[in-house]
Formats: C-alpha cells, sequence, structure tokens
C-alpha cells in the first residue's frame, strides 16, 4: 500500500482513511514526478518542503501527490485558476462517503452506480478525481467558466480511468446552481460544493494579506494567493452565507434528484443563518462535520429532505 513508503510522523486531524496522514516523503514523489525536484528545498527545520506562497510549487506538488496517491496520468491547470490542496479536498471526499455508509448499514457505497453532482468543479476537477479514484464513483460537475469546463474535459480526456466517469457541464445562467444542470428523472446520491468565500475582489486580497501575515511573511501590497483562482472561484455577491442560502433554497425544487445535498462552511459566523434557512426549507435531517487541516478549520454542512 502507498501509504507504507511515507514518512512515519503522521499529521493530526485528518480522516482515518486519509491517504496523506504521514508527511510528504518528497523522495518517493520526486521519483514518480520528476519536475518537483526544483520546488523541494529545505525548511528552516531542516525539513525536505516546498514554499507554500509559490504557486507554481504548489501546483507540482499537487500533481506529484496525484500521480502517487491516485494513478493519475496527467493533471494540468491554466495559470491563475485555483489549485487547491488536495489532503484537504480528500477529507471532503471521506466524510460524505460516511453519510452515504450511515443509510447503508455502516457499509460505504463503491462503483460507478452511486453519483455525485459537484457544483462549481473548477479547471482543477479535483473532487471529482478523488472521488473516483479512491471510491470509483461517478461524478457531474457544473462549471459557469468554459476555460475551466476545457481544462478539466481534458484531463479526463487524458485519463483513461476517468473518461467515461465523469461529465462536466456548463451552467449557462450563473444565478442557479442546480437548474439547468440536473436534468429531469435525473438522480444523484449526494451532491458537494466548495462555495466562493470572499464578497468582494478586494475582501479577497484583504483576506489573502492577513493570512501571510499570520504566517510570519513580510508585509506585502499586493499578494499572490498562494493556490491562485479565478474571481467566481474566490468571491461573490453576499460572499459564502447568501451563496449557501441560495443554494439551500434551491435544493427544495429537487428533493427527488439528490440524496444528500452539502456544501463546505469556511466561516463558522456563518453557521445561525445557514441552519435557519434549512429550518426555514424544512430539511428531515441535517449533519455538521468538523474538517482541521493544520491551523486552519472549515466544516461540511449536509442535509436531505
Amino acid at each position: 500500500m502507498k501509504l507504507e513508503k511515507m514518512s512515519s510522523k503522521e499529521k493530526s486531524g485528518l480522516h482515518p482513511r486519509s491517504l496523506h496522514r504521514e508527511r510528504y516523503n518528497f523522495g518517493e514523489l520526486i521519483k514518480c514526478c520528476p519536475e518537483l525536484i526544483s520546488f523541494v528545498k529545505l525548511n528552516p527545520y531542516q525539513d525536505e518542503s516546498i514554499d507554500f506562497f509559490d504557486p507554481l510549487a504548489v501546483k507540482m506538488l499537487n500533481k506529484a501527490l496525484l500521480i502517487f496517491f491516485y494513478d493519475v496520468d496527467y493533471w494540468d491547470i491554466p495559470p491563475g485558476y485555483l489549485c487547491p490542496p488536495i489532503p484537504g479536498r480528500a477529507e471532503y471526499i471521506h466524510h460524505i462517503a460516511d453519510i452515504l455508509a450511515s443509510g447503508n448499514q455502516g457499509n460505504i457505497p463503491v462503483g460507478n452506480q452511486v453519483r455525485c453532482l459537484d457544483i462549481g468543479t473548477g479547471a482543477n476537477c479535483i473532487y471529482p478525481i478523488i472521488g473516483n479514484r479512491t471510491y470509483s464513483w461517478s461524478f457531474v460537475g457544473s462549471e459557469i467558466d468554459q476555460v475551466a469546463i476545457e481544462n478539466a474535459n481534458n484531463i479526463i480526456s487524458k485519463n483513461s480511468a476517468l473518461d467515461g466517469v465523469i461529465e462536466i457541464r456548463l451552467q449557462k445562467e450563473p444565478a442557479n446552481l442546480f437548474q439547468g444542470i440536473i436534468q429531469p428523472n435525473e438522480y444523484f446520491d449526494f451532491s458537494i460544493c466548495n462555495p466562493p468565500f470572499h464578497s468582494s475582489a478586494e475582501e479577497a486580497m484583504l483576506g489573502s494579506r492577513r493570512k501571510i501575515s499570520n504566517l510570519g511573511k513580510k508585509k506585502i501590497s499586493n499578494p499572490v494567493l498562494n493556490f491562485g483562482g479565478r474571481n467566481n472561484e474566490l468571491w461573490c455577491k453576499g460572499g459564502e452565507k447568501q451563496f449557501v442560502q441560495r443554494m439551500i433554497i434551491e435544493s427544495r425544487k429537487f428533493t427527488t434528484n439528490c440524496n444528500w445535498f452539502s456544501t463546505l462552511i469556511s466561516n463558522n459566523t456563518h453557521l445561525p443563518a445557514i441552519y435557519h434557512t434549512l429550518k426555514k426549507v424544512e430539511v428531515l435531517d441535517i449533519k455538521t462535520i468538523q474538517i482541521e487541516l493544520g491551523n486552519k478549520i472549515s466544516r461540511i454542512v449536509a442535509w436531505k429532505f
């Protein structure tokens, strides 16, 4: 098993089934992705690492992790598009698996008959990749960005294991989330979403400045977001709270098309308003799961009718 190749020092807080609980073994990662070598340096603790504020370094690490852990032959994203941390995305998928198991006598359903809808897949196509390579689920991803769709489709077409089990659909009406994507009589076992966090481009930039300051970086006026991100990936009118409330209200129209709806919530102060909206649409069940990644805490909120 690939985990046996990694260091014995475990990261705390990750899901028991996560392939990323061990510290990165850069020697093994470089073997499968030689381009990574130019980005690996010794950190102040004399451990091999990369500069996580260098978007190219983060992208190359992602590429290596996808090759090593998920047998992905090809993966790339256009400049400026969101380059997400793989371990965090895997956490979401594993917790969704647990939710599905809770309604299946404790057994995680696997195979491409399990269908997932990923709202806002992005150019990176990360959730469908991890979900399919880990549990063999099939995915439909939605996107409003044509460049992101073309890149995601390129990733799919260049990986034979993904071709035919991941489909990317264009959302022609940005105000809609499920409408125009879910077809009549179509059924999904669950939906996932990583919503835009900020309410404006200015807020997104301020958030990046705070993040860099908290991590001890020197003060700079125009920080480069270490994971990149286009406008629609990072912010929307009303930010995370209004986006999720809109999702909840719209999900009420698709109660027979999806078993579990879910979303990530980054800001815990948004939870009361989100719970209020869930109560208003009369959901049958709500689950909240906390995710810890280093110093960052987020949560999954899932609901069903």
